[in-house]
């Protein structure tokens, strides 16, 4: 049945709603769909907030998905893709060039650290992640190591949906309905020192940041020996892990990981595809971190969601194979680069320099910490952790205990109530249970004070609420 099955007799398309009428053909991504759902339709969005077709505004305290930097209605954006589409609507880049694809990648490559100068585009992120794998395992192939094709993430980590980052990423459910998946992926922990392991008996890893991220960092070095380094090619790391509720790295933590990984000679990925062009507050997330990876993968904020386009960036030497003049990396993407995109890019990046949005978050920073570590005092509260623009507040059954919700009780207090109740009180954000349960927070980059009380007086009200449905 074509259209839903309400409709009556003779009635048209036209006579439904838009959530009816999305029920008929539009099949969302991650979403459930049954005769009693209708998603909510957003229809417009300005500044800091999104509008529904029903005349409701709400507060986007998750830049649409991770995406949305300078907010919604930047009529500038529209403009430069209009311009660009009068010129160039499309050309790909399979042996070609164009003006803005060229002057994209060298202010990309200007704003990475290091040698990271080569700028390879995708249409996404999930396709930047695919393209570092591949490209780490030709380059090792080009330079008389075949046997190098292994990859290291983290427990937990979502890294895309691509056969092969779907392989890196580290969700069990998320991997199982698409087995088997591409050979050679392997996990270790990742860095959340709230549910920091005890392997000694002494609890003193949870009590010594430092000493838990040198822990989890040697964890790395462990599996590519356990693996054989002849192996393993790259290691894929989130600067902040998304998945599993915004784990930022401990102190020392990726110092130590560049150490492994150049002693081993295996090529370190960031993976910014969240956190690159301002979340944490420089335009990549390395540089707040202090560290100088192989490869960064990145997307979403590069355009602030107006067009679609991803990068993977690698560094000269990673490049240096492909420059004989016969050799070439046998991958690509149609709309890889595309010229429209790559012109919003570049107007995206205008909007950061002219009105400082990087140094407006690291301003902010703090406060926004501030106002959400207000929630402690709610029992369901048990931990707030993040950094710059991106946070998650992880909940629980029992404070003292940190005991978690079941199976059960997560289905019901985050999908059969929170997700619906944050939003019917006029907050856009998301609430995850991919690992323990947590409320995940990502403002655009333009959000000030007033933006993170509002945020905080919505959650402190359903949270509350939340509490007695335990």
């Amino acid at each position: 049945m074509s259209l839903p099955a309400e409709r009556a007799a003779g009635e048209s398309a036209a006579d439904l709603s838009l959530g009816e009428r999305s029920a008929a053909h539009l099949w969302g991504h991650f979403a459930r769909h049954g005769d009693a759902i209708r998603p909510p339709v957003i229809i417009r969005g300005e500044g800091m907030r999104i509008f529904d077709d029903r005349g409701r505004s709400y507060l986007d305290g998750l830049a649409g998905l991770f995406v949305v930097q300078v907010g919604h209605g930047r009529v500038e954006l529209a403009e430069a893709a209009a311009r660009q589409a009068k010129d160039l609507a499309f050309f790909p880049l399979w042996s070609y060039a164009t003006p803005p694809a060229i002057e994209l990648a060298e202010r990309l490559a200007a704003y990475a650290p290091g040698d990271l100068n080569r700028v390879f585009f995708t249409t996404g992120g999930g396709e930047a992640v695919e393209s570092a794998w591949k490209l780490a395992k030709h380059y090792f192939k080009l330079t008389g190591k075949p046997g190098k094709h292994k990859v290291i993430s983290r427990s937990i980590a979502y890294h895309g949906t691509p056969q092969g980052a779907l392989a890196i990423t580290g969700v069990p459910a998320l991997k199982e309905p698409f087995e088997p998946l591409t050979p050679g992926a392997f996990r270790v922990p990742n860095t959340n020192l709230y549910r920091a392991p005890d392997p000694f008996g002494t609890g003193d890893l949870a009590a010594d940041p430092k000493k838990f991220g040198r822990w989890a960092a040697d964890r790395i070095a462990e599996a590519i020996e356990f693996e054989g380094p002849d192996t393993v090619a790259a290691v894929f790391l989130e600067p902040v892990q998304n998945a599993g509720g915004c784990f930022p790295p401990p102190p020392g933590y990726f110092e130590r990981v560049r150490e492994i990984c150049d002693e081993y000679d295996v090529l370190l990925v960031s993976d910014e595809v969240i956190c690159a062009f301002g979340r944490i507050g420089s335009m990549f997330a390395c540089t707040d971190f202090g560290y100088v990876p192989d490869i960064i993968t990145c997307a979403k904020g590069m355009t602030s969601g107006y067009s679609p386009i991803g990068a993977m960036i690698a560094t000269d030497r990673l490049f240096e194979p492909f420059r004989d003049g016969t050799t070439s990396f046998p991958h690509g993407y149609t709309f890889g680069g595309h010229p429209v995109s790559a012109a919003v890019a570049l107007a995206n990046l205008d909007i950061f320099e002219r009105e400082a949005l990087n140094d407006h978050v690291k301003h902010n920073a703090a406060a926004f910490r501030a106002t959400l570590d207000r929630l402690h005092d709610l029992p369901i509260v048990g931990d707030v952790r993040g950094a710059g623009y991106f946070y998650g507040i992880e909940l629980v059954k029992d404070k003292a205990t940190k005991e978690t919700f079941t199976t059960a009780e997560s289905e019901r207090i985050l999908r059969g109530f929170l997700s619906t109740a944050l939003f019917d009180a006029g907050l856009y954000c998301r609430a995850d249970d991919r690992g323990d349960p947590v409320v995940q927070l990502a403002p655009p980059l333009i959000a000030g004070q007033a933006e993170f009380d509002e945020m905080e007086h919505i959650l402190r009200s359903v949270l509350t609420q939340a509490y007695t449905l335990l």
